[in-house]
C-alpha cells in the first residue's frame, strides 16, 4: 500500500515539474482590443456633455418617434402603461409618502436620459437608434414634462442650457461629518444656555384673535347667508344616458387626466369642477404658458368653449401642451361635458 502511495506522489511530482514552464508561459488567447472597438463600448455620456455625439431632433419628430419606438410601454404621452415606468408628471410629489419619480420631477442630469435612451432603448432593440433619433426623443419627453415648448429642437449645442426642474434636489450626504459627533455626545440637560432672549410675541406672529366691529359680523354673515343659499339652489342634473355615454368616451382621456374621489394630477390636471372654471386653475398643476396666458386673458370652460377645445384642442390654445386629436363626434363631445358636469 506504501509503496503504491509513493508511486502516485512521485508520479504527481514529475507531472507538475514537468508543466512548470507551461504555467509559466502566455496563453496566447486573444488579442489587445482595437481602439475602435473600445469607442463601440465607450457611449456614455457625462453632466457636463462629454461623449454627447453631434445631432438634433425637434420636439415634433420626438412625438413620432416616441409613439413607434416608446410608447407601447411608456404610454403616448409618457404617462406609463400598466406597470410600466412613467417619464412624465410628478411635479412636486417627492415628499409625498408615495412620490412619483420621473424624468420631470426627479432626475437632475439630462445626460442621464440621453445616455439611457441612447445606451439601452427601444426595449428589445437597444442601440439601434441613431444619435438625431435620441435628441428627437429626448425632446419629446422634455415637452411631456412641459420643460420646454413644442418648437424646441434639442442638439448638442444647447444640451447643457436645459436645467432639469430637480437639478438643486440633491446633496451630498456628509452627516458622518457634520451629525453623527452631535449625536455621539452627551446631550446637555441643564443650563445650556447661558441666557434666554425673547425674540417674538404673539401680536406678531399673528396667533393673537382680534376684536370683530359690529359691521364686520354682519357683512360676514351676509356673505355666509348668500353662499349658503347658492349652495342650496337646486342642481339641474344631465341626462343619465348622456352621461353614462359620456364616461366611455372619457376613457380615451383617462391616460392623462383623473376625475372624481381621490383623483390627482397626472400627465394633466384632475377635471373635478371643471366646467364654469376659468381655464389653468386647477390647484398644485404646472399649466403651459399657452393655458396660463388665456386663463389670464377671460378664458372660461363654458359649454361652448369645452366643445369647441374637445374637438380640436390647438385650434382655441395655440401651443399648448395637450396632443390629444380631437373629438370629431359632436355626440361624444356633448357626453363627455355632460359626464364632466357631474363632478362640478
Amino acid at each position: 500500500m506504501s509503496k503504491f502511495r509513493n508511486l502516485v506522489i512521485g508520479t504527481a511530482l514529475v507531472s507538475t515539474l514537468s508543466a512548470a514552464p507551461a504555467f509559466a508561459e502566455k496563453f496566447g488567447l486573444g488579442r489587445p482590443a482595437l481602439p475602435e472597438e473600445v469607442a463601440a463600448w465607450n457611449v456614455d455620456v457625462a453632466p457636463d456633455g462629454t461623449g454627447l455625439p453631434a445631432g438634433s431632433g425637434s420636439v415634433e419628430d420626438g412625438e413620432w418617434l416616441f409613439s413607434e419606438n416608446c410608447a407601447v410601454c411608456h404610454g403616448e404621452f409618457a404617462e406609463g402603461v400598466d406597470n410600466w415606468p412613467k417619464l412624465a408628471g410628478g411635479d412636486d410629489t417627492l415628499d409625498h409618502d408615495d412620490p412619483l419619480k420621473t424624468v420631470g420631477s426627479y432626475w437632475p442630469y439630462l445626460s442621464t436620459v440621453w445616455d439611457y435612451v441612447h445606451r439601452s432603448m427601444p426595449f428589445g432593440g437597444a442601440q439601434t437608434l441613431e444619435p438625431d433619433e435620441v435628441y428627437a426623443i429626448v425632446a419629446y419627453i422634455l415637452y411631456s414634462n412641459y420643460i420646454v415648448e413644442d418648437d424646441f429642437v434639442l442638439s448638442n449645442e444647447n444640451f447643457l442650457d436645459v436645467v432639469m426642474p430637480n437639478a438643486d434636489g440633491f446633496i451630498i450626504d456628509d452627516r458622518a461629518e457634520t451629525e453623527y459627533p452631535q449625536f455621539s455626545q452627551q446631550p446637555c440637560m441643564t443650563d445650556c444656555k447661558e441666557s434666554v432672549q425673547i425674540t417674538m410675541r404673539a401680536a406678531v406672529l399673528d396667533v393673537t384673535p382680534e376684536e370683530v366691529t359690529e359691521n364686520e359680523a354682519e357683512a360676514a354673515a351676509e356673505l355666509k347667508a348668500a353662499a349658503d343659499a347658492q349652495d342650496t339652489a337646486p342642481i339641474m342634473m344631465p341626462d343619465p344616458m348622456l352621461v353614462s355615454a359620456g364616461e366611455k368616451v372619457f376613457k380615451q382621456c383617462k391616460s392623462c387626466h383623473q376625475i372624481g374621489e381621490n383623483a390627482s394630477h397626472k400627465v394633466g390636471p384632475v377635471l373635478n369642477g371643471v366646467v364654469g372654471r376659468a381655464a389653468a386653475q386647477a390647484d398644485g398643476f404646472k399649466y403651459s404658458p399657452a393655458l396660463q396666458n388665456a386663463g389670464e386673458e377671460g378664458l372660461i370652460w363654458d359649454h361652448d368653449t369645452l366643445d369647441a377645445y374637445l374637438e380640436s384642442p390647438r385650434a382655441v390654445v395655440q401651443r399648448g401642451r395637450m396632443s390629444f386629436q380631437g373629438l370629431r363626434s359632436e355626440e361624444d363631445r356633448e357626453a363627455v361635458i355632460a359626464y364632466l358636469r357631474t363632478f362640478n
